[in-house]
Formats: structure tokens, sequence, C-alpha cells
């Protein structure tokens, strides 16, 4: 009989990344290093659809819109194209799963199929409180069980 080994799921995980400073960039940069920065985008992934679903969710929390999943993806399309960056990964379906990325990271929140960010707070106290208040701060106290527990 062979021993299989099982499959270790995490109940949550985040990576963390440090770059320069944000200076003098462009906003869609900014955004694409804060993904970078937070993992929702590898180093050289040229798949990048997710910084701009962010960037549509961030320009509509300053007006206080809720979006759907086709409308996020009908400016993700205006945005690319007025960019000149390539259509890739603008399937209907690839928006949604980019979407529950930053829902399971707690930046962006869904009622009735209508996507926000996070009641239309700033980035920087969602992070506080969110991130790295409530989800960094249970991962952290797991490892540190981890720790502990290995003598």
């Amino acid at each position: 009989m062979v021993n299989k080994i099982s499959r270790d799921a995490p109940l949550s995980e985040i990576t963390l990344r440090r770059y320069e400073k944000p200076y003098q960039s462009t906003k869609r940069e900014m955004v694409r290093k804060l993904c970078l920065s937070i993992g929702l985008l590898q180093p050289g992934d040229s798949r990048d659809v997710i910084v701009d679903i962010f960037q549509v969710l961030i320009k509509n929390k300053r007006k206080k819109v809720w979006l759907n999943s086709e409308e996020i993806r009908t400016e993700v399309i205006a945005t690319r194209t007025q960019n000149k960056i390539p259509l890739i990964g603008v399937a209907p379906s690839n928006i949604r799963r980019q979407i529950k990325r930053l829902r399971d990271i707690m930046l962006v929140e869904n009622i009735n199929n209508n996507y926000r960010i996070k009641e239309f707070e700033d980035l920087s106290i969602i992070f506080e409180k969110q991130i790295k208040g409530f989800y960094l701060t249970n991962i952290l106290e797991r490892v540190e069980d981890y720790f502990r527990e290995i003598k």
C-alpha cells in the first residue's frame, strides 16, 4: 500500500512584497505595484487584468457607484483599449474570478451581485483595519502557534 500525502490547503494566505516608494508613477502603475505588493499579481506577469479591475473599482469608489461584473468588464475593456493594452483576460468568467480574489483579501464587497471597494472606504483604512488588523493578525497568530508547539 502506498501512503498518500494529503494536500494541505491553507485557510488563508497573503503574499507581501516591498517595492520602492511610489514616486511620480502613473495611477495604473501605482495600482499595479499595490497588486504586486499584496500578491494579487506576480512579478513579470503579463496577465494583469486585475490591475484594471481594481482601478475601475477605485475610480467608482469616489463617485460611490456600485458596479456589476459586466459593467466592470465594460470599463476594463475601455480602459485597456484607451491605453493600448491587449484585451487579454477580459472574458466574463475571468473578470468574476479576479473580483473574487479582491473580495477574498477583503478589499471589495458584494451585495446583490454588485461590487464596490469595501464601504467606499479609503484603501489605507481598509488595509489598516481589514488586512493588517484582522487578516494578517490571524495568519501571524497561527504561525506563532506552530512555532510554540514545535519544541
